[in-house]
């Protein structure tokens, strides 16, 4: 029983915290939610937008896969970023919150695709230059990995993220 009073005592906890219509605000508070719950609405509105516009585009791509009848390394690699792109779209619309190795796997990804398609008309110099990014996007990727396992984020700083981003 005492399980029960507390999921009780819980549930009403959660609703005075909800329950924000009886705190008298003053005009500029009132304001600062109104906008705030603008900026949220035209967030996700965005988020839809790039959503729905990656699948377009990654439909688009198949279909001109087809209409050719061959597949190569940089139409893999393209459908491979619209991906990438939708999954982090996908996550942030889940979560509220992105980490930072999806922009930089799209980034390798986007300068491996760069490399393959101007291989044979660049110069040395800018192949060099292309491959040392992506090395330093894989190292950047690295780094991250090792500090998000060496140093993990604390329980209450996540779940004070996904709350404040609601």
């Amino acid at each position: 029983m005492p399980r029960v009073a507390e999921l009780r005592a819980f549930s009403i906890e959660s609703r005075n915290m909800l329950n924000t219509s009886t705190v008298a605000c003053s005009p500029a508070e009132r304001i600062r939610r109104r906008f705030g719950h603008f900026l949220h609405a035209a967030e996700l509105a965005g988020l839809i937008v790039i959503g729905l516009a990656t699948a377009f585009a990654m439909a688009q791509e198949a279909w001109k896969v087809v209409l050719a009848g061959e597949v190569s390394l940089t139409d893999l690699l393209l459908m491979f970023l619209y991906l990438e792109v939708l999954a982090m779209d996908v996550r942030y619309l889940r979560l509220g919150r992105l980490p930072v190795r999806f922009p930089l796997f799209i980034a390798m990804t986007s300068l491996a695709r760069d490399l393959i398609l101007r291989g044979a008309t660049d110069s040395p110099e800018r192949m060099l230059m292309t491959t040392f990014g992506i090395v330093l996007l894989a190292l950047g990727v690295l780094i991250l990995s090792f500090g998000q396992h060496r140093y993990p984020a604390e329980v209450g700083d996540v779940e004070d993220d996904v709350r404040a981003s609601r």
